[in-house]
């Protein structure tokens, strides 16, 4: 891609662009811009959500989120550190990496990969995380919050080897809401391609 901005980080129109990190310029943030101020405003623009959708968070794995564990290779983690700076991390495995150890607690090992850490200094300031699990090809998406502990080692590390090598460290997550997430997102994307197999519940 061609990039029209010059050494100063201004493009042909003379209009600053960020580059390595720099902060847009004002100009660029603040016309036509309308927020939303208060819960009960956004809750008039949204509507009610249906009692179907309220009725489907729950706080134990059923036998239904337990089966999608086990077929899910890949989620996404969030977390925030104490002044609440957000991160989100890809996690991966083969399927089932994310061991359900009760009804209550996961268990995510902690693969090889770059090393940075951010998703576990996060946790080590604040605890609350939340987790996205995806099956490739399955319009289901898992949503999973909780708050989540660094260990270094538990007796389920053996379990969770992969080519004979225990993880390092291991996220274990007590459970506080679980939620089967509408699966319009991903059928409007096409992530999978041009049909998604359909939802197996709800």
């Amino acid at each position: 891609m061609t990039n029209n901005a010059d050494a100063n980080g201004a493009d042909a129109n003379g209009a600053g662009s960020a580059v390595d990190g720099e902060q847009p310029p004002e100009s660029a943030e603040r016309t036509g811009l309308l927020p939303v101020d208060s819960a009960e405003e956004l809750r008039e623009l949204l509507g009610q959500p249906h009692p179907v959708v309220v009725d489907k968070v729950h706080q134990r794995l059923t036998d239904a989120d337990l089966d999608m564990l086990a077929r899910s290779p890949f989620g996404i983690l969030a977390t925030s550190d104490a002044s609440g700076n957000c991160d989100a991390s890809p996690r991966g495995g083969r399927a089932g990496f994310a061991r359900a150890l009760d009804r209550g607690t996961l268990a995510l090992p902690d693969l090889p990969g770059n090393r940075r850490g951010d998703s576990f200094h996060n946790i080590l300031e604040n605890p609350h995380v939340g987790l996205v699990f995806l099956i490739p090809g399955s319009s289901e998406v898992l949503r999973i919050n909780g708050r989540a502990h660094v260990l270094k080692d538990a007796p389920f590390f053996d379990a969770m080897a992969v080519k004979g090598r225990r993880p390092r460290l291991a996220l274990l997550v007590g459970i506080d809401e679980i939620y089967l997430h509408c699966p319009q997102s991903l059928n409007r994307s096409q992530l999978w391609g041009a049909k998604n197999a359909p939802a197996t519940r709800g």
